[in-house]
């Protein structure tokens, strides 16, 4: 595991490095300074979805029925709840963190060890948020759009708390011991996550303009209403309630419809964007 983590920073710090060449350009978005590189970030995210990424999640997707990927979704978001509990800690929400701990125990145990969503039914409140979102609540408000090499759109805020969490010892650790085990675990992941949100690839298909800006501008105004900010410049007419409210995820069977693009903090949401850009192409 010791190497995937630090292959995976070495992503997140080269990108971070790269930038300061980038910046001397001349942006065509407020808060798209690092345009040039993001870009180029983007086609490369773009290619590997096409020919990789995409086509696993679809041979996932076929191979496995409907309850055994909801399970492994649930399963992957009781480790986001442990997460989520130490950043609403780390906010000052110590109500919120209370009701992630407790979404944590009683889904590992009576859940199967997160297989089963046990608490949201019980009435216990989905609160996920990440250390990017600490970081704005700390007073890192506004943050520059960045395309993470795999992740896809992010801030450099948040791109940077997602750095610092991959480097921790986090609980996840407890499933896998050695670098094929972890790579096995966030490979699942990852396809896992994509098969979520193959349905948006056709629902988006429609959209005639620019992919990358649509990306862009999408992403950037969802974070800024989880945020509480002012809606950002945007350079397209981009309305997020159509992309939050996709018409293929009220269609998808209620056991795995897609859900709702609202943990932009989270791999699966920046998967979500991607596969809407990819399908404007």
């Amino acid at each position: 595991m010791t190497c995937t983590r630090h292959a995976l920073r070495s992503s997140l710090l080269v990108a971070s490095l790269l930038l300061a060449g980038c910046a001397s350009t001349h942006p065509s978005s407020l808060q798209d300074p690092y345009e040039s590189f993001n870009r180029s970030m983007y086609a490369f995210n773009d290619k590997a979805d096409r020919w990789v990424i995409k086509p696993a999640a679809e041979g996932y997707r076929a191979i496995t029925p409907g309850p055994f990927r909801t399970a492994v979704s649930n399963f992957f978001d009781n480790f986001k709840d442990v997460y989520s509990a130490a950043n609403n800690l780390l906010q000052a929400e110590p109500e919120k963190a209370v009701n992630d701990i407790m979404r944590v125990a009683l889904n590992s145990t009576f859940g199967l060890f997160g297989l089963i969503d046990i608490a949201t039914p019980a009435g216990l409140k989905n609160n996920k948020t990440s250390l990017g979102d600490t970081f704005a609540h700390w007073g890192w408000k506004n943050s520059n759009y960045l395309v993470l090499p795999f992740f896809g759109p992010s801030t450099v805020r948040d791109g940077l708390g997602l750095g610092v969490s991959l480097g921790m010892n986090g609980p996840e650790h407890l499933v896998y011991h050695n670098s094929n085990e972890a790579i096995a675990f966030y490979g699942l992941y990852g396809v896992n996550t994509r098969a979520r949100f193959l349905d948006f690839d056709d629902s988006l298909a429609t959209a005639a303009i620019d992919p990358y800006t649509y990306m862009r501008d999408g992403f950037m105004q969802l974070r800024a209403r989880q945020l509480g900010l002012p809606n950002p410049t945007q350079s397209d007419d981009v309305n997020i309630d159509d992309l939050v409210n996709a018409p293929s995820a009220a269609s998808a069977p209620a056991s795995e419809a897609a859900p709702a693009i609202t943990d932009v903090s989270h791999p699966e949401a920046s998967a979500a964007a991607h596969a809407a850009a990819s399908a404007a192409q």
